[in-house]
């Protein structure tokens, strides 16, 4: 058995948006992990205050999608007109994520978080509550994880996710991930369990402190 804190976010609309397709407005079908660890970053008060080697494993869906009309400002050219595009959004979703390390710290942090906690858009706030589970060492189901590419068996769309994203936003860490939108009753090995069956994977380190390490200083 292994402690965790098993963190249960909703809300009535999110909406994550691709960026492998510049100017366009492609939806995700789930959040980047990177997406999470800011979200996690602002319970706790800033990035400074979340230790390094921070991970966590995910699971995330959403009872229904649609599309409607944002304002967009293109960032690569200053100065052009803002336009009206498309843009995907899910709504009423439920992400569960589980923490292994630093309970207590990440449960106070929940309690009573320093900036306003949301998922993707500035407009997109999320209600979360906590609560410490006991994870088994078994398989369990892939259901609606988010799944790092090497697991064996996995099923599900693969997908190219940010795993991590430096201060300045210049430096990037990509990753491969499996994600079933509409779930997967395949059994994986991620080395922990749910009481009801969820398999849960561990991903890579979140923090973008490991994006600050120049080759020449590695």
């Amino acid at each position: 058995m292994s402690q965790a804190l098993e963190l249960t976010v909703t809300a009535p609309v999110v909406s994550f948006r691709n960026p492998l397709y510049a100017g366009m407005q492609v939806g995700l079908p789930c959040p980047p992990p990177s997406t999470v660890g800011g979200m996690l970053a602002a319970a706790a008060g800033g990035w400074d205050r979340v230790p390094a080697g921070t991970r966590f494993g995910m699971a995330f869906r959403a009872v229904g999608s649609g599309t409607d009309l944002e304002t967009f400002h293109p960032l690569s050219a200053p100065g052009a007109p803002i336009t009206i595009k498309d843009r995907d959004f899910l709504a009423l979703i439920t992400l569960r994520v589980w923490l292994l390390d630093d309970l207590e710290p990440w449960q106070r942090a929940i309690r009573r978080p320093v900036w306003p906690m949301k998922l993707g858009r500035s407009q997109d706030l999320v209600t979360v509550t906590a609560k410490h589970v006991s994870l088994r060492t078994s398989v369990g189901v892939q259901g609606h994880a988010v799944v790092p590419q090497d697991v064996k068996g996995a099923t599900g769309t693969q997908m190219r996710l940010t795993t991590a994203v430096s201060l300045d936003r210049q430096r990037v860490r990509w990753d491969s991930y499996h994600y079933a939108a509409s779930g997967s009753s395949t059994r994986i090995d991620t080395g922990f369990v749910t009481e009801d069956d969820q398999a849960v994977a561990l991903l890579p380190p979140v923090h973008p402190h490991q994006l600050n390490t120049t080759p020449a200083e590695a």
